[in-house]
């Protein structure tokens, strides 16, 4: 990805909850972290329902007041449905309408890489808490 400077004015009180949201983050950078509200913006104006949570494993896109897009994705491929009964389906597990289910799909289909790796991380978080599990459970037998 490149970048090109630009320049861009915010009032006196944005810019300094701007600086003052950087200095609380790691690395402290005001253009980083104006890039990454912009980019969540449009992002959520292009797919309505669709926030971004802070989390152990970074911001994720996820439903308002519902679970991750990678869950919902992870669900989706994981049950025997498919076609509207799959977002019925998700839709009851998760206890939301089929319109926010349908929400992460399209959410997915713009930025499928970027679940991918969120349903890769989960994957391999879960792998190893279960050896740690295993490995206890051993140990306290």
């Amino acid at each position: 990805m490149t970048t090109t400077p630009r320049s861009i004015r915010f009032d006196d009180a944005v810019l300094a909850r701007l600086r003052h949201q950087a200095s609380t983050e790691v690395g402290n950078n005001v253009s980083a972290l104006a890039h990454r509200l912009v980019d969540e913006g449009l992002r959520m104006a292009e797919h309505p329902g669709i926030v971004f949570k802070p989390g152990p494993s970074g911001r994720r896109a996820a439903l308002a007041y519902g679970p991750d897009v990678w869950e919902v994705v992870k669900f989706l491929r994981e049950i025997d449905e498919r076609g509207p009964a799959a977002l019925v389906a998700a839709a009851e597990t998760f206890a939301v309408d089929v319109g926010r289910i349908t929400s992460a799909v399209s959410y997915y289909s713009d930025y499928s890489t970027e679940i991918e790796g969120e349903i890769e991380a989960a994957e391999e978080a879960s792998t190893r808490a279960e050896r740690a599990w295993t490995v206890q459970s051993r140990l306290i037998a």
